[in-house]
């Protein structure tokens, strides 16, 4: 796309991306690279969005993702901004993936000691998986075989015609791997990732590993559709990777990558209106021709545009930027739209080791149920006992802690309502998340045996879904956005383009092809495509050196 000036001379688009997170920083490369001129318009002080990072008494935590999972997506990206994901991250593999830890089994009545919890431990390498599921329960060795066989295909298949398919031409989805995959397709969509992985393993926690990447998708395991069991052999085969200095290294290499392909970004941005004006004399289409912000002082700007792209919330970008003739999905289409959970974090400096938690552990209570009918049924509550992640980043990476202490980082997956309130530092947020983090402190040193966990925490700080809200302009103060149910997934979902505003896209975890950061990296090449005109459903080639 080109504009050409008074004169007749072609010059480069003026573009706006609103939002500085992971969507909002790649699209701004991509299109730089493309030949934009653009500029990058972020209300925080700091690059990143989710991808957030604070630092205190000399532990570094981050506040958003912590599984760097779907390598090749990554890899990708990199090569089309002209790098690598060698060249820019310093990648670990972990050894062991994660751990699951269990709800300790009844007191011994005869001697009174507490009941014993179940661990088990994921090794990385797909052999050594299958040998813990068979030493679990005899004979799914083979199922298990199976499973990721099937998971890695259907992965295989999402990465060349649907996670990279901007969805513009009925043609794309006339593929032979498609119309010959049909049948299976159907019966996947038609089925529960939870009915799925409960029909080939009838253990508990191997049915819960196989259902708990759904929380990685926003939803439920028995709403997930069983599509998405693809997620296993992202850690089960692939495993996991850590980049060494924490997530926000991540964000470094883009912003670092943003200023080189020159791109302009702007912070203390608050963008507060996508203007638009008629398309043609006696039209009623729009087309977008700018947006208004203010900065930091209060004082409001307005930046010419001949492209905007809002990496922000979706539902913030249609209903607040946007005025009511040019939305798309007003506040009344909202209505029926499933939310991803909200979430509960908090952050843990640790005075001593911590040897019983590996790098990512997770906390399964025994009433799965029960704990998602909690998050997501007709009357959500926080759940208690609850599942929870844990990771500990300073069993790999000693830069982000001090010599002889731990960082912590718990995940409590809650309701997405903003109205539960926010966090604090010492305990000083709302009472209810910091009950939440209290239970979740005391669960962990129960499960984990490691009673004096709470007598040793130096640094406490914790996050809500009221921050979520108001610091990312989060739809219900939900942690990820929408849920990837059936209907809100692929071409069901959020389309990376405005149906009545001209030159207005969206990319992030509210869009296609959803949530989590690879998915944001995809985003931004799908509105690379919708601007080329190109339909094609695969990633795009690598241009030449």
């Amino acid at each position: 796309m080109n504009r050409r000036s008074g004169s007749g001379a072609v010059s480069s688009p003026r573009t706006g991306i609103i939002g500085g997170g992971a969507a909002g920083l790649a699209t701004a490369i991509l299109l730089a690279r493309e030949g934009h001129s653009v500029d990058l318009f972020e209300k925080n002080s700091e690059l990143g969005g989710r991808i957030g990072v604070f630092e205190s008494e000399g532990f570094r935590f981050d506040t958003g993702p912590s599984w760097y999972l779907m390598p090749e997506v990554f890899e990708h990206f990199f090569a089309l901004a002209g790098t690598s994901a060698e060249a820019e991250l310093d990648l670990r593999m972990l050894d062991p993936g994660y751990t699951v830890f269990s709800p300790p089994g009844p007191v011994d009545e005869s001697t009174g000691a507490p009941g014993r919890t179940r661990e088990l431990t994921i090794p990385q390498g797909r052999s050594r998986v299958r040998a813990i599921f068979e030493s679990v329960e005899r004979g799914t060795g083979g199922s298990l075989d199976d499973y990721l066989v099937s998971a890695e295909h259907t992965k295989e298949l999402a990465l060349a015609h649907f996670l990279y398919n901007p969805f513009t031409s009925p043609r794309s989805l006339l593929h032979r791997d498609i119309l010959s995959g049909l049948p299976k397709l159907v019966r996947l969509m038609g089925t529960s990732l939870a009915g799925f992985a409960e029909s080939s393993f009838n253990d508990p926690v191997l049915r819960q590993i196989l259902q708990y990447p759904a929380i990685f998708l926003g939803t439920d395991p028995r709403r997930a559709p069983a599509i998405y069991h693809l997620m296993s052999t992202l850690d089960l085969a692939q495993g996991v990777s850590y980049p060494m200095g924490g997530f926000h290294t991540i964000i470094d290499a883009l912003v670092q990558l943003a200023e080189r392909s020159g791109v302009r970004l702007h912070t203390g941005a608050d963008v507060t209106h996508i203007d638009t004006g008629p398309v043609g004399r006696g039209r009623t289409r729009r087309r977008v021709t700018g947006l208004n912000w203010t900065d930091e002082d209060g004082r409001a700007h307005t930046h010419s545009a001949d492209v905007v792209v809002s990496a922000a919330d979706l539902h913030h970008t249609e209903t607040k930027l946007l005025s009511p003739e040019d939305q798309s999905f007003p506040e009344r289409s909202w209505t029926s739209v499933t939310s991803g959970p909200g979430a509960v974090l908090v952050f843990l400096g640790i005075e001593g080791e911590l040897e019983a938690l590996p790098h990512h552990s997770l906390f399964f209570t025994e009433d799965w149920a029960a704990n998602f009918d909690a998050i997501f049924g007709s009357r959500q509550k926080i759940p208690s006992p609850a599942s929870i992640y844990v990771c500990r980043p300073s069993a790999t990476d000693p830069t982000v802690a001090p010599p002889g202490h731990e960082n912590l980082f718990l995940l409590i997956p809650v309701p997405a309502d903003a109205g539960l309130g926010a966090g604090g530092d010492d305990g000083g947020g709302d009472p209810r998340i910091e009950t939440a983090a209290d239970r979740a402190i005391d669960q962990i040193a129960r499960w984990a045996d490691i009673p004096d966990l709470r007598r040793r925490i130096r640094v406490r700080r914790t996050q809500g879904p009221t921050d979520f809200a108001e610091g990312f302009n989060s739809w219900l103060g939900g942690m990820l956005g929408p849920a990837h149910t059936l209907r809100q997934s692929a071409m069901f979902r959020w389309q990376n383009a405005s149906k009545t505003v001209d030159g207005l896209f969206y990319a992030g975890a509210t869009t296609t092809p959803g949530v989590g950061v690879p998915m944001c990296l995809i985003s931004a090449e799908l509105v690379l495509k919708r601007l080329r005109g190109d339909s094609s459903p695969g990633p795009l080639p690598i241009p030449a050196p």
